[in-house]
């Protein structure tokens, strides 16, 4: 029993050649697939949403893709080290799947290929998209252990408005409310993505922001963030919230409540709410489509 406990650390050490098939599988979960394909649909559809052409919402969706890509093999690349001494035998790079040289290999060609496809949307559009990405990078390379680990967050998430409308004829910049409430999403989608790894992350040494408050304090905070965002995007457009708005703000707020009120059951729980609140927020940016780019 306790030889099959070390063998994940062991491989991870020896660097051994993982088969072709084992090196196409260990980047595809080394890539963190679920939020990078969670970004870049959301992105792809808030294009369609705006009112960006087939092909620009081609070229969105397969800039947001390279780049989420660079960022998720960067992340895994970085925390080998620790994943390895740690025995975290769900990383790829730690169980032996794939070797750390070959994922630092992909992370710079999908950071390359993410430069020329950024800046087909436009110049403006190009160098904001690229600066979320290199805060993304900033994040992945140092900034996760300091009390600055939500602003590549915010940043990175707060780009992605400005990004599809810089795209569109005239190259008109979003509303306000539609920049702030994806980064307000972007806070709290770290704070949730970090709740369920502060114990281990403070053992291995990573003091960023969310592991300095604690877990219960994590917990209680974050809703915020995502129903400050939900509330922006229900009052800030011009007009009366309606129906719907208030239909979904009061959804988020319950949901909100649930994962307060269960969290203490297991981590998981406020992890899952917060999702869910994040997704009436972005079902909410999508509806406003062409108005996020109303000044």
């Amino acid at each position: 029993m306790t030889t099959s406990g070390r063998a994940p650390r062991e491989r991870g050490r020896a660097g051994g050649r993982p088969s072709g098939l084992s090196t196409v599988v260990g980047l595809a979960r080394a890539c963190h697939p679920g939020p990078t394909a969670a970004v870049t649909v959301m992105v792809a559809a808030l294009a369609v949403a705006s009112g960006r052409a087939a092909a620009g919402c081609v070229l969105v969706a397969a800039a947001v893709l390279a780049g989420q890509l660079s960022i998720g093999w960067c992340n895994d690349a970085v925390d080998a080290g620790r994943d390895i001494e740690a025995g975290r035998t769900g990383k790829p790079i730690a169980d032996g799947t794939v070797r750390v040289r070959t994922v630092w290999s992909a992370a710079a060609a999908a950071l390359v290929l993410c430069v020329p496809l950024s800046f087909a949307s436009g110049p403006a559009a190009g160098t904001v998209h690229l600066v979320g990405v290199a805060a993304a990078w900033g994040y992945d390379l140092g900034l996760k252990a300091t009390a600055l680990s939500w602003l590549p967050y915010a940043v990175g998430f707060g780009v992605l408005p400005p990004f599809v409308t810089l795209g569109l004829p005239g190259h008109p910049w979003p509303a306000w409310w539609a920049v702030l409430a994806a980064a307000l999403l972007g806070c709290g989608a770290h704070l949730a993505n970090v709740l369920p790894d502060i114990p281990a992350d403070l053992a291995t040494g990573v003091r960023g922001w969310p592991q300095r408050l604690g877990t219960a304090r994590v917990r209680a905070l974050i809703p915020l963030p995502l129903l400050l965002a939900t509330g922006l995007l229900v009052f800030g457009p011009p007009g009366p919230a309606g129906p719907g708005g208030w239909a979904a703000l009061t959804g988020a707020t319950a949901l909100a409540g649930a994962g307060l009120l269960l969290g203490g059951r297991s981590p998981k729980v406020p992890f899952v709410a917060a999702v869910a609140v994040a997704a009436v927020a972005v079902v909410l940016l999508l509806a406003r489509g062409t108005e996020i780019t109303a000044l």
